[in-house]
């Protein structure tokens, strides 16, 4: 797999029927092995890692409804009260984050309400901080720490 823009993390692999797989430590099971899972494994050790944020606050690659349509997100982080504090969506690292990468990001955004939005190719990563009352977003330098 590529290289990404993350720091260097272990990761647990198994090989079966010519198929790699890695352990995703929050769903507790191995996942065939693909390039967006790739960063999402990176993005989710960032977060825990780097960013602090405790495991149990971590969901990753669940449904939801946007507009009646069944969407699957990356990875959210909740509050200890159940809101959400971040989303996460990841792409391939062959796959430009441009406009429409936001886009969809922000349309999750309307059924879950996160205070924060990251979107990561594992290359590049955009941090942006929601302003609800003005219906718009504002790009950050890095998403924050964990606060207790």
């Amino acid at each position: 797999m590529k290289k990404l823009n993350f720091p260097k993390y272990s990761f647990r692999f198994k090989n079966s029927e010519n198929k790699v797989s890695i352990f995703d430590a929050i769903r507790k099971k191995f996942v065939i092995l693909q390039p967006e899972e790739w960063v999402r494994q990176h993005c989710v050790q960032y977060l825990i890692e780097e960013k602090h944020y405790p495991k149990s606050l971590i969901n990753v690659e669940k449904e939801l409804k946007v507009n009646n349509l069944k969407k699957r997100y990356d990875i959210v982080i909740f509050n200890k009260d159940g809101s959400i504090h971040l989303i996460v969506e990841c792409k391939a690292p062959k796959i430009k984050i441009k406009q429409d990468t936001f886009d969809q990001v922000a349309r999750y955004n309307l059924a879950l309400n996160a205070t924060y939005l990251m979107v990561t190719n594992g290359l590049n990563h955009y941090y942006c901080v929601m302003d609800f009352k003005a219906e718009k977003y504002t790009f950050l330098k890095e998403i924050p720490d964990y606060k207790k």
